[in-house]
């Protein structure tokens, strides 16, 4: 147990190594008493004895008693505000003070030793009452432990326990921890004594805890129904790492730190023109993870980008699996931690290392997810610079699932002025990637699907999308702009959802819940069912869900124009009944104005109590428009800030990609686009109900003629 007494030696054993301040301390002894702590406005320095110090006798009259000197309150005023700046003032700056304090140099000195004795004495007694306490605390511990041990009974015959009769497993975890606590209290010590610091600063057990996002997970526990029932699931079969693998581990996440920093620093012979070099990677970085298997492909790119987000908050985020894969949503569609190695020292993420397991995706059926099994490992750099890298662990499974590994793989994290940070990613893979559709096979090559750049530009869009959240400066004077911040903040947050949930329905996951159907009458349309019950955020019933992907030759800046303009809504929305459909509110989200969330309202609608929220969001090199039907009643909840995890949702919308060639033949030479379009449609309130082909055919008809109405409008503008 951490004592009292170990700090004070070790806070004295720092402070001797200060020659200047052991020495004024030594003079002060015999001048001070304790009363004068008391009064820091007069006794700290405001009465002097006036031609010594305290040490000082008169030897010819040694019961005169001493002279004070009270000093004015403009000098003690004078003295304090010097203090702030420089506690240790030399002997010019002594000087140059008594002169314009019209005082004499020794009563300044003595002045300023009075005051540091008084900070330092103030300061110990603090530290005495804090340890005490945590003491007490310790000492109250221990007896209600005590306590539970002379009751516990055995969980097998309900009889009382012998203390002495313990699994060998216990024993071992009574070792080890016993070995750990005297490490931590060696550390503790070390601390101590060379920062100065006490040890009650370092909560060295785990990480603080982590500040609520002001956009937390929508979808849930990560791991429950996001990993469905799917007897083909492939992340499924991953299994926590064993005791004899964590050395292993270490060993690998070491190994990638410092290959991610040379990756990330070295340009050529490394990096020619943004291409790695396969050769001189091979013998810059002999170890690693193995040779490429038979039939992979490697991928490796790197991006930098300036986002406007504190570097300690992109950590977080990285480091937490529920904040990365919502941040994320657009390419993880699942992620898990398997176990916690380390969680860091010193109360950060410095040194913590996480085994996780995640699937990436494309918004569209025709790319295959890719599953990884894989280590997290964090290390500060440097003052206001961190590093993430991955490394796969597929070695260390018996059935390595991954059609994917992971080399090492992550971003250099810098801290700029004005809570601004530079984000350097580095995204290094080897993949089989045999079953993409030829559609996209160029696209996911080139690394526009999974590389860096989509990497960075997902952060950077997600950072302004944040800063939007907490903005507080909301303009009143635009027609339709929510300024509640309640209300912006449970409407984002209802919208995010959105998002995630359409994301996770038009990917080619292994681990869906949805049920492909045969006999759909189109083969490049995917159609799925589910059956929702007793889930707030959907409609209770039977959902039916359909989703294509398809070329065409429009770049794709223009295709996200003509979809989330809601002017040329009618050209392409089946069920708006070719009405005009009004915006009643939005909230801009960034720099672009196509980053924006609305509240929109069709005139010819039937059902006149539904409003359709819509989040339309881009980068470089992905955008999204996505739609749901909401009632008017729970949105008016939602705009004054009440919770939006029960506003019940059926997203359906676009995933608009570049085809990633500029050569592909569209107007202006700035390439195509992959379009992905995806509808979920209630078809039954009744979750028992049984599914008609009349359904089936209803939504598969929708799909066809809103792919046929879109290529009509993109043709007749390009025309």
């Amino acid at each position: 147990m951490f004592e009292p007494n170990m700090l004070l030696a070790a806070m004295n054993n720092a402070d001797s190594n200060n020659h200047n301040y052991n020495h004024e301390d030594n003079n002060n002894e015999g001048f001070l008493r304790d009363d004068e702590f008391d009064s820091p406005n007069t006794k700290s320095g405001s009465e002097n004895q006036e031609g010594g110090s305290g040490n000082d006798q008169d030897p010819l009259h040694p019961n005169k008693k001493k002279r004070y000197h009270r000093h004015t309150q403009l000098q003690i005023q004078e003295m304090e505000a010097f203090f702030k700046e420089c506690p240790h003032p030399d002997d010019k700056q002594r000087k140059q003070l008594s002169r314009e304090l019209n005082l004499e140099p020794l009563q300044v000195k003595f002045w300023f030793q009075n005051k540091r004795t008084q900070m330092k004495n103030h300061h110990e007694r603090h530290e005495n009452s804090h340890l005490r306490a945590e003491n007490e605390k310790l000492r109250n511990d221990n007896l209600r432990y005590r306590e539970a041990l002379a009751n516990a009974s055995c969980p097998n015959c309900g009889g009382p326990t012998a203390i002495g009769e313990m699994s060998f497993d216990e024993h071992q975890l009574r070792l080890e921890n016993a070995r750990l606590r005297e490490e931590i209290d060696r550390i503790s010590a070390i601390a101590a004594k060379y920062v100065g610091k006490p040890v009650s600063n370092y909560p060295l057990m785990s990480p603080p805890p982590l500040p609520p996002r002001p956009l937390e997970l929508a979808m849930g526990n990560i791991g429950g129904e996001a990993y469905g029932n799917n007897p083909n699931d492939l992340l499924k079969s991953i299994t926590a790492p064993t005791e004899s693998d964590k050395p292993v581990i270490i060993d690998l996440s070491v190994a990638a730190m410092e290959e991610l920093m040379r990756m990330v620093q070295v340009d050529e012979p490394l990096w020619k023109s943004l291409v790695l070099d396969e050769e001189e990677y091979a013998r810059t970085f002999p170890r690693g993870i193995g040779p490429r298997p038979a039939g992979y492909r490697s991928e490796a790119s790197r991006e930098s980008a300036v986002v406007i987000m504190n570097h300690v908050n992109i950590v977080e985020i990285l480091m937490d699996v529920n904040q990365w894969s919502t941040i994320f949503a657009g390419m993880v569609s699942r992620a898990m931690t398997l176990a916690v190695l380390s969680t860091g020292v010193a109360g950060n993420y410095n040194g913590a290392l996480q085994v996780m397991s995640a699937e990436f995706q494309v918004p569209s059926p025709l790319v295959p997810t890719r599953e990884t099994y894989f280590a997290r490992y964090c290390k500060q750099q440097g003052d206001g610079s961190w590093a993430v890298v991955d490394i796969s662990l597929d070695s260390l499974q018996p059935n390595p699932p991954a059609r994917c590994r992971r080399r090492a793989s992550g971003c250099l994290i810098q801290e700029l002025p004005n809570g601004y940070s530079k984000v350097t990613w580095v995204e290094h893979v080897e993949v089989d990637d045999r079953g993409v559709h030829n559609l996209y096979k160029h696209m996911v090559s080139t690394g526009h699907a999974f590389g860096a750049k989509r990497w960075v530009a997902i952060l950077d869009r997600q950072c302004e999308r944040l800063a939007s959240v907490m903005a507080t400066n909301i303009s009143s004077g635009e027609v339709g702009v929510i300024t509640n911040q309640e209300g912006r903040r449970s409407m984002l947050k209802l919208a995010e959802r959105m998002v995630i949930s359409f994301c996770a329905g038009v990917s080619a996951s292994t681990a869906h819940t949805w049920t492909t159907l045969s006999g759909t009458g189109a083969e490049d349309v995917r159609v799925m069912t589910r059956k929702s019950v007793d889930d707030p955020g959907r409609p209770p019933g039977i959902v039916l869900s359909a989703a294509t992907s398809f070329w065409i030759p429009v770049p794709p800046k223009r295709v996200f124009d003509f979809l989330r303009d809601e002017n040329s809504r009618n050209e392409w929305d089946i069920l708006s009944n070719g009405g005009v459909v009004q915006e009643m509110a939005h909230i801009a989200n960034g720099r672009d104005t196509g980053n924006c969330v609305s509240l929109l309202r069709s005139a010819n609608s039937s059902q006149s109590n539904m409003l359709i929220l819509q989040e339309s969001c881009t980068d470089p090199t992905a955008s999204f428009v996505i739609y749901a039907p909401v009632d008017i009643v729970a949105m008016n909840i939602v705009l004054n800030g009440g919770d939006p995890d029960y506003v019940a949702l059926l997203p359906s919308g676009f995933a608009i990609l570049p085809d990633g060639n500029a050569n592909s033949g569209a107007p202006g030479g700035d390439g195509g686009s992959l379009l992905t379009v995806a509808f979920q449609i209630l078809v039954d309130s009744v979750p028992t109900a049984k599914l008609s082909l009349g359904s089936v055919a209803t939504v598969n008809n929708l799909i066809a003629c809103t792919v046929e109405r879109i290529k009509a409008s993109m043709s007749c503008e390009t025309a």
